[in-house]
């Protein structure tokens, strides 16, 4: 759909003309593309609180020097209506784990163009998790990065974005993922 201005219709594109074909051939690389950089954002967390690379945990604190990737946020950075029920989980070694194998799975699914729904279901439950921690958002009454991080991911997993320099057709021709189509 374009904008146009008001009294003015947007001009009609045949599906069989140029203009169309190079439209959809760039929006399949620019959703490509924004794959790429929210698994990146996935896996860069998890690089992070593995080693300690400085960036947002200190080399001692990595998870690799006994750190624990949830208990600094969970423990001191929770507000809002849930913060109890996240202070309980905080530093648990659950918790860590699932935290660290979602950021993980995540970030290398969507890199690859694999499992994208289970990687938007996962990454939905993952960021919204995360902003209920933080009620209300610090810059917005609701609104904040990991509301659009859900809505992008399960945008990509709806164009079928793992399918543009991803992996995408041929994990889907796998038996196990004929088989079972929650692993699409």
């Amino acid at each position: 759909m374009a904008l146009t201005t008001p009294g003015r219709r947007a001009p009609h594109v045949d599906p069989g003309t140029p203009a169309h074909d190079t439209s959809a051939t760039a929006f399949r690389y620019v959703t490509a593309a924004l794959r790429f950089s929210l698994g990146w954002i996935f896996l860069w967390a998890f690089l992070d609180k593995l080693f300690g690379l400085g960036h947002e945990t200190a080399s001692k604190q990595s998870w690799l020097n006994g750190g624990s990737p949830t208990n600094g946020f969970l423990a001191h950075a929770t507000t809002g209506p849930f913060s109890g029920l996240y202070h309980h989980f905080a530093g648990h070694a659950w918790a860590d784990w699932l935290f660290m194998l979602g950021l993980l799975g995540i970030g290398i699914a969507l890199i690859a163009g694999v499992a994208m729904r289970a990687a938007a279901v996962c990454g939905v439950v993952l960021v919204v998790m995360m902003w209920s921690a933080v009620l209300p958002p610090e810059n917005n009454v609701f609104m904040d990065e990991h509301i659009i991080y859900a809505l992008t991911l399960v945008s990509l997993t709806l164009v079928h974005a793992g399918h543009t320099l991803g992996l995408g057709p041929i994990w889907e021709r796998l038996p196990l993922v004929q088989r079972y189509s929650f692993l699409r």
